[in-house]
């Protein structure tokens, strides 16, 4: 088969890999979209340590299942439209068995430490299926990961009805975020230094926009979430605290990265800091929260390649143009 191949940081290609086979438990997808993640330039440029080389990535995917291993549980068949959770967790040990499985110590993920989705078809377990209604396109489809992710963030975070929330950031995570804030009754201001990206928040109901936390006129929120993983974000969103204010430290930032906060406002004004990892028993609320229309597709689905120009993809999402960028490798 065909598939994108990072075979060492830096060095990325199109070409052939076996096809996959499906074992005990297991399912063979026929892909039909799969998206690319801040994630996904990570392992392209070497910075997520659990990946190992060389490796297809892609981990946001739905697709057709062709082939059925043994054992599969759930009645399976080929021919099921499916949606993925890429998580791949051991489920022995002390994280998972408190509950907190994606901090599992024998963490994986599909497109993350095994071969992914951008390829025609991808090996996955059965148990990480969802069925995806006829009334969603591959397409939504392979954003449900994302909402899965913003999904188990705010469940991090909380939120009340009437909050003032700042979101940074209006790539896919930050609007996903904005509309799911919403709905749970927060009004929302979402700041971003591509001007361009602001309208789009606007028309999905923001409170505000802008391009800096400067242009706020010194206003406080209640709580933030950062969707950019950029340092100078984080900081900003840090500052524009109530006494007492939550920040949610969303966006994935390089392993090296340290912010400047500080402690003596953390302890003076109880500010509470919270990190969010992947997808925590929150795929399938996100599956439905998509079928049911509570998130708006149309605005976040602005690309699409062929997985031949899987390299081209991946540039748009390193240049910020347009928003959610996805690979059809059938197309």
């Amino acid at each position: 088969m065909r598939a994108a191949i990072v075979e060492q940081p830096g060095s990325i290609s199109v070409g052939q890999r076996p096809d996959p086979v499906g074992g005990p438990r297991q399912v063979v997808v026929r892909v039909g979209a799969c998206g690319i993640c801040g994630t996904d330039v990570h392992i392209a440029d070497g910075h997520f340590p659990p990946t190992p080389y060389p490796i297809v990535p892609g981990h946001e995917f739905a697709g057709e299942i062709v082939e059925v291993g043994p054992d599969v549980p759930g009645g399976w068949r080929p021919g099921d439209r499916v949606a993925v959770d890429p998580s791949l967790l051991c489920g022995y040990c002390a994280f998972c068995r408190a509950g907190r499985a994606n901090l599992c110590e024998n963490w994986g993920a599909v497109g993350d430490t095994v071969d992914g989705a951008f390829a025609e078809y991808v090996a996955v377990p059965a148990a990480n299926c969802y069925r995806l209604p006829d009334s969603l396109s591959w397409r939504q489809g392979a954003l449900v990961e994302p909402v899965s992710c913003a999904v188990h963030g705010i469940r991090r975070v909380g939120v009340e009805a009437g909050e003032q929330f700042l979101v940074m950031g209006a790539g896919t995570m930050g609007l996903i975020m904005q509309q799911l804030l919403q709905r749970s009754g927060a009004a929302v201001t979402v700041v971003d230094r591509n001007a361009a990206r602001l309208p789009r928040a606007k028309d999905l109901g923001a409170h505000a926009v802008a391009t800096d936390v400067s242009e706020l006129d010194g206003e406080r929120f209640d709580a933030a979430a950062d969707c950019t993983g950029a340092v100078p974000a984080i900081e900003a969103a840090f500052d524009a605290l109530h006494r007492g204010g939550r920040l949610l430290v969303f966006g994935v930032a390089p392993e090296q990265a340290r912010v400047a906060l500080s402690p003596f406002r953390i302890y003076n004004d109880e500010i509470t800091v919270i990190g969010s990892m992947a997808v925590l028993n929150s795929y399938g609320a996100a599956l439905d929260l998509v079928a049911g229309g509570a998130i708006d597709t149309k605005p976040l689905l602005t690309d699409t390649r062929p997985l031949e120009r899987f390299g081209e993809a991946l540039a748009l999402m390193r240049a910020g143009t347009g928003l959610k960028v996805q690979v059809l490798p059938h197309a």
